[in-house]
């Protein structure tokens, strides 16, 4: 492959699908900690590092939790941006509606999402990404030059969200106090697979508050990855765009870092939810300057490629995985070997990893999309002639 071969033979992005692949591992470098931590998302919310946690063990905790906190989502979010842009193109270019027939395939995905929330992970971002989607797929019959002023204009209310989130955190007594665990066992050692899925029902609206906090994020990064596809980042001459891509997600981690290593609920915000999708397009520009200088014939291209194809099928997966290593209803280690935590997890994540990829390049072989993305597909298409 190289610079003037972006297109696979099959009509697909390869560049695009190697970043989709790393944006889905990145998730889960992300979600991994909250399934290993004993009382899950509520526990990460309120103390993400154990109390019985050593300093250097929880120096090592966050450290790496800041590799991933924040960047993957953002960067997952840019590429449904792309996708959205390269469907929309397609639609016009064969004289079709638009949104038409996609606010069908947005209603399939968020149905995935809810799956995924109830039966899975309460941390599921899929529900919150398709009614980005659907709102998205309608901003993008207007102009360009409109479209980067409401980049602009979400991403200053999204900041301007998250500056009064931390003036609160700041300035009212005890907002930012370390709030203990409960004594009592946690629902994730105890709950059986289905007790769980109740337990997600009866928290919804803890859960899903992070999905309605970063919703003008998400819609400016759905925009910006639109724009920047327009733009040329996955074409030859996009170089100098990658480039100040590439500047700006660097200089952006020093910042993303030393917040991530204040362990306070104000670092994480800022970090999380300001300074990470800066990280994110520097880590766009990178991957798909190495796609084009390099290929994606080599063999961790072609691993990330497979998971690119079969994102959906491994994002799913991979949750499940999770929970079955840590939850109670599987093995159980987040309670067993909570003492153990930081290597238990980094353990699990390559295990996860290298399961999924190992699945992805074996389903790849027989099939041409993963199980879950025919299924949606199928759907898609029944519900597209149901309407015709």
């Amino acid at each position: 492959m190289n610079n003037t071969n972006v297109l696979a033979r099959t009509g697909r992005l390869e560049a695009l699908d190697v970043v989709r692949g790393i944006a889905i591992v990145g998730t889960l470098a992300t979600n991994v900690w909250v399934f290993s931590h004993p009382w899950g998302l509520l526990g990460m919310l309120s103390a993400p590092v154990l109390p019985d946690e050593s300093r250097g063990e929880a120096a090592a905790q966050l450290a790496l939790m800041a590799v991933a906190q924040g960047k993957f989502l953002a960067l997952l979010s840019l590429t449904f941006g792309v996708g959205l842009a390269i469907q929309h193109r397609s639609a016009a270019r064969h004289h079709r509606r638009w949104p038409g027939r996609y606010l069908w395939r947005a209603a399939l995905l968020f149905i995935d999402g809810l799956v995924n929330y109830v039966l899975i992970a309460e941390f599921d971002v899929l529900m919150g990404y398709a009614v980005t989607a659907a709102v998205v797929s309608f901003l993008l019959l207007t102009r360009p030059r409109a479209q980067r002023a409401l980049i602009v204009a979400f991403g200053a209310i999204h900041i301007a969200m998250i500056t009064l989130l931390v003036i609160a955190l700041t300035a009212l007594p005890g907002a930012d106090a370390e709030v203990s665990l409960p004594e009592a066992r946690s629902p994730y050692a105890t709950e059986s697979f289905f007790g769980l899925a109740a337990f997600r029902l009866d928290n919804v609206i803890v859960f899903r508050a992070e999905p309605v906090l970063i919703g003008f994020l998400s819609l400016a990064m759905f925009l910006a990855g639109a724009a920047l596809f327009r733009a040329g980042v996955f074409s030859a001459d996009g170089a100098r765009l990658r480039a100040r891509l590439m500047i700006i997600g660097a200089c952006a981690v020093p910042v993303d870092l030393l917040l991530a290593m204040s362990a306070s609920s104000v670092g994480l915000l800022l970090e999380r939810y300001v300074v990470a999708p800066v990280v994110a397009l520097g880590l766009l520009g990178m991957v798909v300057e190495l796609c084009l200088r390099r290929g994606t014939s080599g063999w961790f291209g072609r691993r990330a490629t497979e998971m690119g194809r079969v994102a959906l099928s491994a994002y799913l997966l991979q949750n499940l995985l999770g929970g079955a290593l840590f939850y109670g209803w599987g093995f159980g280690l987040a309670s067993s070997l909570s003492a153990w935590r930081v290597p238990v997890t980094v353990a699990a994540f390559l295990l996860i990893t290298a399961v999924v990829a190992t699945a992805a390049h074996l389903w790849l072989r027989r099939f041409a999309a993963g199980p879950v993305e025919w299924l949606w597909r199928a759907a898609a298409d029944l519900g597209a002639h149901g309407r015709a």
